[in-house]
């Protein structure tokens, strides 16, 4: 392709704006470029957007009006994730094949019933369904074969075999099994059934090893320094490090500062303000070891004041309310230090504001699904509507107030209780 110009920002905007159809403003660029099939000159159209669960991306589109060749991408420019992500999809019905994914170049796609993988980087990154994945595989396997007949017909005979078993996966005649493994984090398989938990879709995150990390590129500073002497420090001080927003990508300020919760254990709490666009987020980190024996809290929401009870949501804690068939899996949402009341607006924020299941492709029957589930929640904020909320953390490190903080009186003067550890 030729070389590509700097991309201006929308006037008015950011340089990556969310994905949406109603977004007006928001048109690719068209770039002469060369095709790599004919040698003549087609166009590239490049789209920079956002989506949730993947951040920034690049979308390419190259057509040829010469050889009529096309050819799409996607780049992923966000930030890498702190834990690697693995989606496992036990398919069974047809309509599975629709489900979109977002697999990065850094991904590996595996079928085991076929002995079949997709190994990392020999894809570029693509917004796409199960079936289309399945497609591309078979296209890739196709395109050499005229050449492996003329050479060597047991090789290329072997390879139509598989070619047709790849096929017939698309009919879902059997159930098989679909893994999508991202040491970066940034790949995603959509739940056609959220906000509900979906019981063929198994989420895991993961700690990367020394040799993930190499091949993304990440590399792992070595210290001298006393760890004991760290921890001291980061108690008596805040500490202030760049980083980019998560909305327009401009330079920004994240604080952190380690934090001893009463009766609980210390935490990271870590702040980060967009002078540009005023965004603002907070995220907290687990700042003990893993214990020996998880938790699970269970909460009947009876009475609005039990939205002001402090929580905190560790980045392996999942969130469950029956009630509404709802379960947010660990890892969403990240950790989080905030009252009950502000989680149950994140969550309905997450919900809400989701272009993959309320976009223009969405149905109606799905849109009003939604939005109910955003009344209820509204309804259990509000006190209308009893609930149980129950947080399960296999590491230990999440926290629920058991009784609210009271102030009684001794004489003349006040004493603030704690709640009961």
């Amino acid at each position: 392709m030729s070389a590509i110009g700097e991309l201006e920002p929308v006037r008015g905007g950011p340089l990556f704006r969310p994905l949406s159809a109603e977004d007006e403003e928001q048109q690719p660029d068209e770039i002469e470029s060369l095709c790599m099939s004919c040698y003549r000159n087609g166009v590239t159209r490049l789209l920079l957007t956002k989506i949730p669960f993947f951040k920034e991306i690049i979308v390419s589109s190259f057509t040829c009006g010469s050889c009529a060749w096309s050819n799409t991408e996607i780049q992923s420019v966000g930030r890498i994730q702190e834990q690697g992500v693995r989606y496992t999809l036990a398919a069974t019905a047809r309509q599975d094949m629709n489900r979109e994914v977002v697999k990065t170049d850094c991904a590996t796609a595996r079928i085991p019933e076929l002995d079949f993988e997709i190994p990392a980087f020999s894809q570029k990154g693509a917004l796409t369904t199960i079936e289309g994945i399945i497609d591309r595989a078979v296209a890739g396997l196709e395109q050499d074969q005229p050449v492996r007949r003329a050479a060597d017909k047991d090789v290329a005979g072997k390879i139509d075999e598989f070619i047709g078993k790849l096929k017939q996966l698309k009919e879902v005649d059997s159930s098989f099994t679909f893994i999508i493994d991202d040491p970066s984090g940034n790949s995603f398989v959509e739940n056609p059934r959220a906000p509900q938990k979906d019981d063929a879709l198994v989420v895991t995150h993961y700690r990367r090893t020394a040799q993930q990390d190499a091949m993304l590129g990440l590399e792992v500073e070595e210290t001298d320094e006393n760890p004991a002497d760290s921890v001291e420090d980061l108690r008596n001080e805040v500490l202030q490090f760049n980083t980019n927003c998560p909305e327009c990508n401009a330079p920004a300020n994240t604080n952190m500062k380690l934090v001893q919760i009463p009766h609980f254990k210390e935490v990271i709490i870590m702040a980060t303000n967009c002078e540009a666009c005023g965004h603002r987020t907070n995220e907290v980190k687990s700042g003990g070891a893993i214990e020996p024996l998880g938790t699970r809290i269970t909460l009947r929401v009876t009475d609005p004041s039990d939205m002001t009870r402090d929580l905190l949501k560790s980045e392996t804690c999942s969130v469950e309310i029956p009630e509404l068939e709802f379960e947010l899996g660990m890892g969403a949402l990240g950790g989080k230090f905030t009252t009950l009341e502000g989680l149950l607006k994140d969550i309905r924020n997450l919900i809400v504001k989701n272009p993959f299941t309320l976009g223009d492709s969405s149905t109606p029957s799905r849109v009003e699904k939604l939005q109910e589930f955003g009344r209820k929640v509204y309804q259990i904020m509000e006190g209308h509507m009893e609930a149980h909320f129950i947080l399960d953390d296999p590491a230990g490190n999440s926290y629920l107030q058991e009784s609210l903080w009271r102030w009684t009186e001794v004489g003349r003067e006040f004493h603030l209780h704690a709640p009961v550890p």
